[in-house]
């Protein structure tokens, strides 16, 4: 794949995740969506059901944040926000796994924290974040291993609200640990097209971005995500 021959739009999951996102911020992030083809929206889930009012009738999905950003909560609560996301409207589901659980060692807690919301989500598709920049490799892989097994849709980089980011060589990592039936998404820093050709190149089939305006035009990036 070489860089004319991506189509940007559809990888992006537009996102706006701030704490102080207004209404009308929401509306705008609906609208570039809407105008440049973006694969989806990336919202809290209070804003699900204003998004997925503004984007009816179109091809853009809604997805929604579980467990954001620290993904600490006890897994009852980020089924129940995935459940009551979906019954909203959203179309996909983006969780983060208790990186705590992971760093003490309870696997078998991070395996069934990750499941029960996977159940939950039934055949709307789960992205599980990782917050890369908090693991090891050792870790990546051990994550990336229970999200192939439990087949889930998607492993992604970060909440974009830690210490780092998305790195091409962990997107390399986790593509080349969950092989070729579970997508990649890149989140995080990704801000200009030349990044996000990066992360694609390395096997990322999704970015998350809050710039993907500049992406998909070539402009100043804008965004913070």
């Amino acid at each position: 794949m070489t860089k004319t021959e991506i189509d940007f739009p559809r990888y992006i999951d537009h996102t706006l995740l701030a704490m102080d996102a207004t209404e009308a911020q929401i509306a705008t992030l609906c609208d570039e969506a809407k105008q440049y083809g973006f694969y989806a929206v990336c919202v809290n889930s209070g804003y699900v059901p204003f998004a997925a009012d503004a984007l009816r009738g179109t091809e853009v999905k809604v997805c929604s944040v579980v467990g954001f950003p620290l993904g600490a909560g006890l897994t009852a609560a980020k089924a129940f926000e995935a459940k009551a996301a979906i019954e909203a409207g959203a179309g996909e589901i983006d969780m983060v796994i208790n990186v705590g659980w992971l760093k003490s060692g309870k696997i078998d807690a991070v395996t069934a924290d990750i499941r029960a919301v996977h159940q939950v989500c039934a055949a709307i598709p789960l992205k599980v974040i990782l917050e890369t920049c908090l693991l090891s490799e050792q870790q990546i892989v051990q994550v990336c291993q229970i999200c192939r097994e439990l087949k889930v849709a998607f492993v992604k980089t970060s909440t974009g609200f830690s210490t780092g980011g998305a790195r091409e060589q962990d997107v390399k990592l986790m593509r080349q640990t969950v092989g070729s039936e579970v997508g990649v998404k890149a989140s995080g820093a990704v801000r200009d097209r030349l990044t996000a050709q990066t992360m694609i190149l390395a096997g990322a089939t999704r970015i998350g971005t809050s710039s993907g305006v500049s992406i998909v035009t070539g402009a100043a990036p804008s965004g913070k995500y």
